[in-house]
């Protein structure tokens, strides 16, 4: 039944699609690029359809190849997986898992302790970036924590917490609006689904409209640094509510009129199809709903 599928040139066009470059595929397969070439021809002719563009920096995705990528990257992926499980595990085993650098320092890393206390032989990899990981062609990314306003149809998503935003203050601080001109800590906010966050809108939403003409504002290109910031004094911050959970409970920050407070994405836990069955992604799974469930 699947004497005639090409599985060499398969293999060959996903590590292309993969890199989106010839030659880097042709390192990862110790082969040629000219064979890389040679197996992306010879996939197109049988299919039917150009699977790639060629330009004059390399190579892009067609549609079709896009497709094409996602379909092969996910089987090959299952069948890797497969296999592995006939090897032996090893003692200590790592989940990769990708998030925000301000989720990862407000909210989880505080929390992974009694994640090794019910796991000890997991060791959780953290990597932080503000990017948009694409994990159906960074395969070495276990599982993602990130803001959604919609499901992505390709990826197994979990609902974690839903985002709000308010304004918190330092606890002590005078009231801002007892104040001449009034010190707004500013981030360069980028939330999906078009969702309005900014200072702007809180007032409005607030009866401060006036304070935008007389402001002080202190400007942070990171939600960590601009919590440290309010925490410090230096003024009132737009914050979610998920990251500025320890803050409060600790009492490093207090909320700013908690009546006004704008809506925002929701955080999901996603990874591609399959993964989210396999250990350790199903203990991390498990063990996150139950930190959401205590909240």
């Amino acid at each position: 039944m699947f004497s005639k599928l090409p599985l060499t040139a398969l293999r060959t066009f996903e590590a292309a699609a993969r890199s989106e470059s010839f030659k880097a595929a042709a390192d990862e397969l110790f082969v040629t690029p000219a064979a890389v070439s040679y197996q992306v021809k010879a996939l197109e002719a049988w299919v039917g359809t150009l699977l790639f563009e060629r330009t004059g920096k390399g190579v892009r995705l067609t549609p079709e190849g896009e497709r094409l990528y996602r379909d092969a990257h996910r089987t090959l992926l299952e069948i890797s997986n497969s296999l592995a499980g006939f090897r032996p595990q090893p003692d200590l085993r790592t989940l990769v898992l990708s998030t925000t650098p301000a989720l990862a320092s407000a909210w989880l890393i505080p929390r992974l302790g009694d994640f090794y206390r019910a796991w000890p032989h997991i060791n959780v990899r953290v990597e932080t970036s503000n990017d948009l990981v694409d994990l159906l062609r960074d395969s070495s990314i276990d599982l993602a924590i990130r803001t959604s306003s919609r499901d992505d149809p390709a990826l197994v998503s979990q609902h974690l917490m839903d985002e709000r935003f308010g304004a918190y203050i330092a606890p002590g601080a005078a009231d801002p609006a007892r104040q001449p001109r009034v010190e707004l800590i500013d981030l360069r906010w980028q939330i999906p689904g078009g969702f309005r966050v900014d200072w702007p809108t809180w007032c409005s939403a607030a009866g401060h409209a006036q304070w935008l003409t007389q402001a002080v504002f202190r400007e942070f290109d990171d939600e960590h640094f601009a919590l440290n910031a309010a925490i410090a004094g230096h003024g009132l911050v737009l914050a979610s509510n998920v990251l500025v959970m320890d803050s409060l409970a600790k009492g490093l920050l207090v909320p700013y009129r908690p009546e006004i407070n704008l809506p925002g994405p929701r955080y999901v836990t996603v990874c591609v199809p399959g993964r989210e069955r396999q250990a350790p992604v199903s203990e991390f799974l498990a063990w996150v709903q139950q930190q959401i469930a205590g909240l």
